[in-house]
């Protein structure tokens, strides 16, 4: 029980600044490799839209 409360009371954790750092970094990734998600993302549903008309 005694654990459970200074796990409570804990204030260890991630921060705002580590919180934005990540955001840019997948913000840069998609803006660098945008085409290339357009195109799989476009593959990919024509392939649904065909194979669900099979059906």
């Amino acid at each position: 029980m005694r654990n459970f409360k200074c796990f409570l009371k804990e204030e260890d954790g991630m921060g705002t600044v580590e919180i934005v750092l990540i955001i840019v970094v997948l913000i840069a990734l998609v803006a660098i490799f945008k085409d290339s998600i357009k195109k799989v993302v476009e593959t990919i549903l024509k392939k649904v839209s065909t194979n669900a008309n099979k059906i």
